[in-house]
């Protein structure tokens, strides 16, 4: 988002391109072993913050409403953002079809598919790069402070009360896209900010799967 209001280009383009590299780097720190999942996504997160805060005032515009990337502001989302958004999650859940049995595998046993030959270090890439993509594709409407909420609490949810792997998956989208749309419905008649209510909503669906899940004693 710094990077593109300092060099005056679309920042949802170069959110996606940070996000991508931030999500690959990540990866590779954590898959080499030299350092662990959740201090890699800290490094990788808290240095992007800092150069983000340096970018925008050597660009002179700390005065930049910065607030809608933080928490979202669904206003501010363009046509182009759009078309953006509607090709990019296409392509994403094409890839994820394609390579579902491989990463299905993995999930279930990686020691297992890297000796059947499944290419781990090359899926798990791509996996965080996807993951990059949907962060920054998300920040228009959730912000990128909230956004890592939206895509854990629905798969969470589902975890809870899905029956397989693949119930779990088509659940967990259910969830997420009534999440988004209930949350939506909420914040346009009780004039709320759309990024909270829509995690808010997730919140709550997480909580309601959980005693879904104590009643069926799971």
């Amino acid at each position: 988002v710094a990077a593109g209001i300092l060099l005056d280009v679309s920042p949802i383009l170069t959110a996606l391109v940070a996000a991508v590299l931030g999500g690959v780097a990540i990866e590779i720190l954590r898959s080499r072993g030299s350092t662990a999942g959740d201090q890699a996504l800290a490094l990788v997160f808290y240095t992007g913050i800092a150069l983000g805060v340096v970018l925008v005032s050597s660009a002179g515009a700390l005065n930049v409403d910065l607030f809608q990337y933080l928490f979202g502001s669904i206003l501010t989302v363009t046509r182009t953002d759009l078309l953006m958004i509607a090709t990019l999650g296409a392509v994403g859940l094409g890839t994820i079809g394609l390579l579902y049995r491989a990463l299905a595998g993995i999930a279930v046993d990686e020691e297992g598919a890297r000796v059947a030959g499944v290419p781990i270090g090359a899926l798990n890439v791509a996996v965080a790069a996807l993951a990059a993509v949907t962060v920054a594709l998300s920040m228009r409407v959730v912000g990128i402070l909230l956004v890592a909420a939206l895509m854990v609490l629905p798969v969470s949810a589902a975890s809870r009360v899905a029956w397989s792997m693949r119930s779990t998956l088509v659940l967990s989208m259910v969830l997420g896209l009534g999440s988004a749309l209930a949350g939506l419905t909420v914040a346009y008649y009780a004039d709320l900010p759309p990024g909270g209510t829509i995690v808010l909503v997730a919140s709550g669906l997480y909580v309601a799967c959980m005693l879904v899940a104590a009643a069926r004693g799971r």
